[in-house]
């Protein structure tokens, strides 16, 4: 057995734990539940352990993938099992498998969120908000590589709608999860620098599924 594949979920407290630190909890879960995780060679040697796509701290997640190697060959059937009881409030492995399909290959990231309005109508805000999201492009100032630049982020979202809900506004959406990454927190940010009557005053986005360039679920 070469590579194998976790799917998981980082719901509840666990959503504040960053990147960095969630690795060294999983890589601690990893020896508690005894597996030892196969180390890459040379002056450096690191444990063989990746997530496919790093998640904002305060963002939760339905459908994390986690690829790693171990030194020896395990039952895959009760690994999600035994690792989870292991794991931290708010971390809970789904299944373990081999993979057949590069990480490279998903493209599209279904998203749920909540937009939080205290004092304004919901209704005229959901009306508002679609007329938005509807424009030909969505222009906006973001941090890149090469420092700050103009970005239009209309491309990179599917579909999104909303609709009023008891706590809120809901927003259920479909966006680019990789070339180029577009992060939920766009949303509330394009809001925020071209419209911002209509950001909101608070807004969580949690990660529901992984799809292909064919709209394909991606495992």
């Amino acid at each position: 057995m070469d590579k194998i594949r976790l799917r998981f979920k980082k719901t509840g407290r666990s959503v504040y734990i960053s990147h960095l630190d969630l690795m060294h909890t999983l890589q601690r879960g990893f020896s508690r539940a005894g597996y030892s995780l196969k180390y890459s060679e040379g002056f450096n040697p690191h444990p063989q352990i990746s997530i496919a796509l790093p998640l904002s701290v305060g963002a939760s997640s339905l459908c994390e993938i986690l690829d790693f190697k171990l030194k020896e060959d395990a039952q895959l059937s009760d690994m999600a099992d035994r690792l989870s009881r292991v794991m931290p409030e708010g971390i809970e492995m789904i299944e373990a498998y081999e993979p057949s399909r590069k990480v490279s290959e998903i493209k599209w990231l279904s998203i749920e969120g909540l937009m939080e309005y205290d004092e304004r109508d919901r209704g005229q805000m959901c009306k508002e908000l679609d007329k938005f999201f509807a424009a030909d492009e969505i222009v906006i100032t973001k941090k890149t590589k090469r420092g700050m630049g103009e970005t239009d982020i209309k491309p990179s979202i599917k579909s999104i709608e909303f609709n009023v809900c008891d706590a809120g506004i809901k927003v259920s959406a479909t966006i680019s999860a990789q070339e180029p990454t577009l992060n939920p927190e766009l949303l509330v940010d394009a809001l925020r620098q071209k419209m911002p009557e209509l950001c909101p005053d608070f807004a969580k986005f949690t990660r529901l599924e992984t799809y292909d360039a064919q709209g394909k679920v991606f495992r």
